[in-house]
């Protein structure tokens, strides 16, 4: 009668760690996130990240305005997260429908929280940060080769740049000098405040999202890139280009927003 028992037992208890497996795998499977599906949209919202300003992104604007899309570049301030998501998310409440969020470097960060603005119904990333929710980008930074450009980081009190020779080799390698010039002379500096924050959303495990990876980049490391853009399941494409693809390839970039944008 023991045995009998015990067979009973073991059984049962086989059978209850199985059903408890496969609760937990159900479960897992109905919090893990699916992207919804594509939507046409005409709008398209660009944000920039550090080093620069809005301006950075004229080569596309020229060009997605050309293909018929109502584009706005943000002006990042550059000062903390939440101000920077926040210049975003007004922006995207202007929109008068569905809207292509576009993000390139640091502003991935802005991408990845106002992306889950209502208005947005997709998400592209230009070798730019991609965090998860509450995740340390720095830390998961450090588990890759630093990447030359953070060491020509200068910092006057609370305000950080990038130096010339910083500028032109590393952050916008692939660019005729006299262009890169003058891109360095309207850099916008960042607060420090502004490298501590931390994503509380991330829209890409919710929304299409898109990824260029700069395959030449001394800004982020590229393989970085291609495991944040694994990660999140995007389209991604590989540029052969420094850290401003934006400016080196902008015919590259165009197309990878419009195919977000659904045309």
């Amino acid at each position: 009668m023991e045995g009998r028992q015990l067979m009973i037992n073991r059984r049962t208890f086989s059978t209850t760690a199985v059903a408890a497996a496969v609760a937990s795998l159900i479960v897992a499977r109905g919090m893990a996130a699916t992207p919804a599906a594509l939507v046409k949209a005409r709008n398209i919202v660009l944000v920039h990240g550090l080093f620069a300003d809005g301006s950075c992104w004229s080569e596309v604007i020229a060009r997605l305005q050309a293909a018929g899309l109502n584009v706005t570049a943000v002006q990042n301030p550059l000062t903390t997260l939440p101000e920077a998501v926040a210049s975003a998310q007004r922006v995207l409440a202007r929109q008068d429908g569905p809207t292509v969020l576009v993000g390139h470097s640091f502003s991935g960060m802005i991408v990845t929280e106002a992306g889950m603005h209502p208005n947005v119904s997709a998400l592209v990333y230009v070798a730019a940060r991609a965090p998860d929710a509450g995740e340390d980008y720095t830390a998961l930074a450090k588990t890759f080769p630093t990447p030359p450009a953070s060491a020509g980081i200068i910092f006057d009190g609370d305000e950080g740049r990038l130096s010339e020779a910083a500028f032109l080799r590393d952050f916008a390698g692939d660019l005729p000098e006299e262009k890169a010039k003058v891109l360095y002379a309207i850099q916008e500096p960042f607060h420090k405040a502004l490298l501590t924050g931390k994503t509380t959303q991330a829209a890409w495990r919710s929304k299409p999202s898109f990824y260029a990876v700069s395959t030449e980049d001394r800004t982020i490391n590229p393989d970085l890139e291609r495991f944040m853009a694994k990660r999140m399941g995007a389209k991604t494409i590989e540029v052969k280009s420094s850290h401003l693809s934006l400016i080196s390839h902008p015919d590259e970039i165009t197309n990878l927003i419009l195919e977000a944008a659904g045309d």
